[in-house]
């Protein structure tokens, strides 16, 4: 009698496959040199334990081959994808980057256009230099009260294809490193009608679709391909990642060729058997606890409304072209106790015994997953208290309005000016001159300037602006701002 989907679920071939190769006691003349832990550091060894090395094998014939998958992995793909709600899932023992680099390549060449947000991770902006592609940036919709970014809006990507009817492509951000979805399918659909491909960067989304109380998922928005990173809030190892695919308007065969292009031949089956049983989990109890998740997520966040001078982004706080908020994700804003995020990150780990996601100028970002329990509900309202005692004298912080300025014209493709020769000039010489590095102001995050960008005199304004109020301003190789580094010759976009 077929399997149904339930009981196909319950599977783990990639793991169980690793596991009865172990226990086959076969001897290994063959690397990784340590051999089942026996040639390994003692000490390591003793704190990770024996098994962990056991699995650390190669791809030799009986455990498949990632590159050209036909047994255990080939079936361990097909069932994440099925979880997934995917045509095809392929893993990825090099995180999301190379998953969302795999992306780019598979839908862009040389001299093509791609619209992207202004603020993607950097993996996209690599892989648009390998690719020789051309960016086409949109900013994305910016919070003012929280000084952080959002997602792109569906009528800000209508307005680009519109301008730009010759793209090859659209890049997304779902949900962002906040929490926050955007109306993905509304894009989605706008960019089908005109028959370019949406890929999305779902690092921070593999929960998706694992409960009705979440955004949908990217696959369940009908985009063409996502990079999942499943490590972040899925349950497996640090580094292992999924590449998801339906539709068309990408072919699969090309994206396999993509990733297995940047893909390491030493593949870690440590990081497969960890995406093989994450996938199991969440297929068969992950509702459940995710459930138990954002309930204990929900619970501190109701204290935050309690608690003087913090504040919680909440759904009701976001702009319109966004379709809600990831409960798993708990942003709080501090500046209402006269501190920066930093501060507060580094009061958390020195009062309070807890390391948080990240911070900014503002605020803090707390991130809960299947992992948690009602000890670390405890344990972080109370440091949160513990912080608004200590500290609600201070008096409130206004956050600065965010005034982004005009984006800078792009002269040379990335590409292009990642291989041009360089100089050093002060910066306040280098208006009209090609960018060759970043400049970013926090908040809200967004380069104002990036390679192969003409540098303007309000740019240089701007940027001069944030400085004298004290505002962090990264990128550039000398971090006093002193001097840039530009082209030394001016060529054209070709």
């Amino acid at each position: 009698m077929p399997m149904g989907t339930e009981d196909r679920q319950r599977l783990a071939p990639l793991f169980d496959g690793l596991v009865a190769h172990v226990e086959r006691g076969r001897y290994p003349f063959h690397i990784p040199g340590h051999k089942g832990g026996r040639g390994a550091d003692p000490a390591f060894r003793a704190w990770i334990g024996e098994r962990a090395f056991w699995l650390d094998l190669i791809n030799i014939a009986p455990l498949d081959d990632l590159h050209a998958p036909r047994g255990i992995i080939r079936d361990a793909e097909r069932l994440a994808a099925e979880a997934f709600g995917a045509e095809h899932a392929f893993f990825s023992v090099q995180g999301t980057s190379t998953a969302i680099m795999a992306m780019v390549l598979a839908a862009v060449g040389p001299g093509e256009k791609i619209i992207v947000p202004r603020n993607v991770h950097k993996s996209v902006l690599s892989a648009i230099i390998l690719a020789g592609a051309v960016p086409i940036f949109i900013y994305p919709e910016m919070d003012q009260a929280f000084g952080i970014a959002h997602g792109i809006s569906p009528d800000a990507v209508e307005r680009a294809l519109e301008a730009h009817p010759d793209a090859r492509a659209v890049f997304v951000v779902h949900p962002t490193y906040y929490g926050v979805a955007l109306d993905l399918p509304a894009i989605v659909a706008t960019c089908h009608r005109r028959g370019v491909p949406v890929l999305v960067d779902e690092a921070h989304g593999a929960h998706f679709s694992f409960h009705p109380k979440l955004p949908p998922s990217a696959m369940e928005s009908g985009a063409d391909a996502a990079a999942t990173s499943v490590h972040k809030l899925g349950g497996s190892l640090t580094q292992s990642s999924l590449l998801l695919h339906q539709g068309r308007r990408i072919a699969p065969e090309r994206l396999r060729v993509t990733l297995s292009l940047l893909m390491t031949t030493s593949t870690s089956y440590l990081l497969l058997a960890s995406l093989d049983t994450a996938r199991r989990q969440l297929a068969v109890a992950g509702e459940a606890r995710l459930q138990a998740a954002i309930e204990r997520a929900e619970t501190v966040r109701r204290a935050v409304r309690t608690i003087p001078g913090l504040r919680a982004l909440e759904a009701d706080d976001l702009p319109p072209g966004t379709l809600g908020l990831d409960p798993l994700k708990l942003t709080v804003h501090v500046a209402g106790l006269g501190l920066s995020g930093a501060d507060v990150e580094e009061w958390m780990r020195a009062e309070g015994g807890i390391e948080v996601e990240l911070s900014d100028l503002y605020n803090v970002l707390f991130l809960f997953s299947l992992a948690d329990g009602d000890d670390a509900v405890r344990r972080l309202t109370d440091a949160l208290r513990r912080l608004s005692e200590a500290h609600r004298q201070n008096g409130a912080r206004k956050p600065k309005p965010i005034l982004l300025p005009e984006m800078p014209a792009l002269a040379l493709s990335p590409r292009d000016a990642f291989y041009a020769e360089t100089e050093r000039v002060p910066l306040e010489e280098a208006a009209d001159r090609i960018m060759a590095e970043f400049i970013l102001v926090y908040p809200p995050g967004i380069p104002v300037v990036m390679p192969g960008e003409i540098l303007t005199q309000d740019n240089i304004d701007y940027i001069r602006a944030n400085l004298a109020e004290g505002l962090p301003v990264l990128g550039p190789e000398d971090a006093t701002l002193r001097t840039v580094r530009v082209i030394k010759e001016r060529t054209p976009l070709r």
